[in-house]
């Protein structure tokens, strides 16, 4: 059974409080080398038969993320 996976995270121009405190407790943990984190959802979806796209990207837009304030990116199986 094929599975597509989204991701979605903030814009990079919002701003991300959950990412901040964690980028804040790596670097009291001692891992210094981390510049930056975003937080964000991690979806997998499992389709019948061959995924189609469009509708997997309509239902990322419009159930999975908002799109004002989110970038959606969407991993479809490979051959």
């Amino acid at each position: 059974m094929p599975e597509v996976v989204v991701d979605v995270v903030l814009k990079p121009e919002i701003s991300d409080p959950q990412g901040q405190a964690v980028l804040g407790a790596l670097g009291r943990l001692g891992h210094a080398g981390i510049r930056s984190v975003r937080q964000g959802k991690h979806f997998v979806i499992e389709v019948d038969g061959e995924p189609d796209e469009a509708a997997l990207r309509e239902i990322a837009t419009t159930l999975l993320a908002n799109p004002v304030i989110e970038d959606v990116e969407l991993h479809l199986p490979t051959d």
